[in-house]
């Protein structure tokens, strides 16, 4: 099994293009294992698995839903956001933003596979910033 395999995917994680899953931010440093990847696992039950970019506005719309994204949580190893930081969002949390008219910027070569159950691939590359 691979180092970076994920239970029940033991080639590891895959983008949306079904390619390996690239890094989306080392600093900060994101993810569910605080390990800079957006990879899916059964052990996170919010499915942070978009890589994206994140916006004043997105920032403003999360903590209006009760996430609030700017304010360090060192007891969980997060340190805040600033608009331009790349953070894995929970794949439900980046969909609800779409329809509210505030999605953040996405890195698809960064964004799990699995966003795919909640997220389509067209809304998700209408947003990209890696596509050219």
């Amino acid at each position: 099994m691979a180092l970076d395999a994920t239970p029940g995917r033991p080639d590891g994680p895959r983008n949306v293009f079904g390619e390996p899953l690239a890094d989306c931010s080392h600093a900060p440093k994101t993810g569910f294992f605080r390990d800079g990847c957006c990879r899916g696992d059964p052990r996170d039950p919010g499915r942070h698995v978009v890589c994206a970019r994140v916006t004043e506005a997105f920032l403003e719309f999360s903590a209006s839903r009760g996430n609030d994204l700017r304010t360090a949580r060192p007891e969980f190893g997060f340190p805040g956001l600033k608009p331009g930081d790349q953070w894995c969002l929970c794949a439900a949390r980046w969909q609800e933003a779409l329809e509210a008219g505030c999605p953040p910027r996405v890195v698809l070569a960064a964004t799990d596979a699995l966003a795919l159950q909640t997220c389509t691939l067209a809304d998700l590359k209408a947003h990209a910033v890696d596509l050219s």
